[in-house]
């Protein structure tokens, strides 16, 4: 196995006796017009599918929230999410100028639905507004994927990882949406990029991982389990000299970094209320113990620590869950890797379970492990312990560092390794593409594809309440005047799409007659079970709602 990669950005492709020196400003502009083209068809695929889908579930709240962080300037609604990952969303929401009346008393649910269909808004313009900035900052993500790669492997490692980003239907999903996942992985990664780059000049780059890790903090709290990863990295990162001296230089730049990093969570509080007004909320409940006191004692805002106690009580929660199939109560700690080998395409996880391998096993890859492995098995490793089995969005930052991981193939310069990394590469993009528009609800072709994911997972995986307006479509054109029964699980308002449904659990079965309409995540539930075991299904819409004949 050839070890003839270098750790310095684009070593792997210097010019050597067979590639002469005046080659390389073509090269460049093939790679440049490479990523472009990358980045191209991704920004198509996330703009022309947020442009269809319908508000997903938690959507509304997070467009609720920064029209009142722009309105109002207050943090008294989304308390359980720090205001970074709203107030991004805000900079579109600003731009569509929605009317909101100062003061609503409604909780946060009822705000997004009363902002979206109650107060003369536009719900398709508002959305697609909010949406567009999480798009754009998807877009710049790929940019550091691609960057990181390139680092570590040069421009045609860097391509494979663009590749394998660009074309994730998970990355595309969450990329296309008005939510927190990818900005709050995105950040992350960033983070331990610069980490990366800062072993050569920790001055320029160590302050910047600083930002961008209170960028992660102040979007999602779950991003709190990379802190101390992070920071040991940046230790490893500033590792120089004898050992006492080398210990406290990393401790003095990780010290700085965390710093940086806090100043960044308090200056999105800031931004929002500069008086940080806040009243925690009634039903808030108390917590005691470990948790508790390391709350208390973490240098953030209260109403950070206030967020933090609320998504604890969340977390003591007993939810029902569904898996490959089977309904359960309480969560399962397998269910994250579970999920994600439905998920990710089947090129994706060769290529990045090789890539890790090769990570480890190459000598001159082996000081990049640490930064690209460690943060994933962490992260992973949270993810895992958490009792919210919804769906792979909490692991989102999984596609992420793998695309980045399976760029260390090529460092393997072998012929047959690069044509079946381009191989698998192509049938990434070939499964991704086939999955348009519908991305939401992709699984591999292991699992059957798009159309068979409700068989295997549900909520965010498959059906989020995204396929409402299709829905509408598909009624008016295919049963225009035929009697609607409508479970529809999400945070849409069916009226507003024309859509004249009752609901079926409101009468006795033998009176549900005509086209019975379920969304796929509410199938399993025992009252719709005995409803759907005696109907026909005719019909589906988006891969994540069906249509029954009774």
């Amino acid at each position: 196995m050839a070890q003839t990669a270098s750790l310095a950005p684009g070593v792997a492709d210097a010019p050597t006796a067979t590639g002469p020196r005046r080659h390389l400003p073509y090269r460049r502009l093939l790679f440049a017009l490479a990523v472009v083209a990358l980045l191209a068809q991704m920004a198509v695929a996330m703009v022309t599918t947020a442009v269809r889908q319908t508000p997903t579930v938690d959507e509304p709240v997070y467009v609720g929230t920064a029209t009142v962080y722009l309105k109002e300037r207050s943090l008294r609604y989304n308390p359980e999410h720090p205001p970074l990952g709203k107030l991004i969303i805000a900079a579109g929401v600003a731009v569509a100028g929605p009317h909101l009346e100062r003061g609503f008393p409604g909780d946060q649910s009822r705000l997004g639905r009363h902002l979206l269909y109650e107060s003369g808004n536009d719900p398709w313009r508002l959305m697609l507004w909010a949406r567009l900035p999480v798009i754009a900052l998807t877009l710049l993500f790929g940019l550091v994927v691609c960057a990181f790669a390139y680092d570590l492997t040069g421009r045609v490692g860097a391509l494979v990882a663009l590749g394998l980003y660009a074309f994730s239907p998970d990355v595309i999903t969450h990329g296309s949406l008005a939510t927190l996942d990818v900005p709050a992985a995105g950040f992350v990664l960033t983070s331990v990029w610069l980490t990366w780059r800062a072993r050569g000049r920790p001055g320029v780059y160590l302050p910047l991982a600083g930002v961008a890790l209170g960028a992660a903090l102040a979007t999602k709290m779950n991003t709190l389990a990379a802190l101390p990863v992070v920071l040991g990295l940046c230790v490893l990162a500033t590792w120089r000299g004898p050992r006492a001296r080398a210990l406290a230089r990393g401790a003095a730049w990780a010290t700085g970094v965390a710093l940086i990093a806090v100043a960044v969570v308090w200056a999105s509080y800031l931004v929002v209320d500069p008086r940080l007004r806040w009243t925690p909320p009634a039903e808030m409940s108390s917590l005691h113990g470990l948790r508790a006191l390391v709350t208390e004692w973490l240098p953030f805002p209260r109403e950070y620590r206030d967020g933090m106690l609320i998504q604890f009580g969340k977390e003591e929660v007993v939810r029902a869950g569904f898996l490959y199939g089977r309904t359960y109560t309480g969560s399962l700690w397998y269910y994250q890797p579970a999920a994600l080998l439905v998920k990710t395409p089947l090129g994706m996880l060769a290529l990045g379970a090789a890539g890790a391998v090769a990570m480890c096993a190459i000598r001159r890859l082996r000081p990049a492990a640490p930064y690209v492995l460690l943060p994933t098995a962490v992260l992973l490793a949270g993810a895992m312990t958490g009792t919210r089995d919804y769906g792979t969005r909490y692991a989102i930052f999984v596609p992420l560092f793998l695309a980045v991981a399976a760029a260390a193939l090529i460092v393997v310069r072998r012929r047959w390794v690069y044509v079946v990394t381009g191989s698998l590469v192509t049938f990434v993009a070939v499964s991704s593409l086939s999955a348009y528009p519908y991305y939401l609800p992709y699984a591999n072709e292991a699992f059957g594809g798009p159309a068979k994911t409700h068989l295997w997972l549900r909520d965010s995986n498959v059906d989020w309440g995204q396929d409402l307006g299709r829905l509408a479509d598909r009624l008016r054109e295919r049963y225009p005047d035929e009697r609607v029964w409508l479970f529809y699980k999400g945070s849409g308002e069916p009226s507003y799409y024309g859509i004249r449904a009752s609901d079926p659990l409101t009468v006795s079965p033998d009176q549900v007659h005509g086209l019975l309409v379920v969304s796929d995540s509410a199938a399993a539930d025992a009252p719709l079970a005995a409803l759907i075991d005696s109907s026909e299904a005719i019909d589906e819409v988006g891969h994540s709602i069906t249509i029954y004949r009774r």
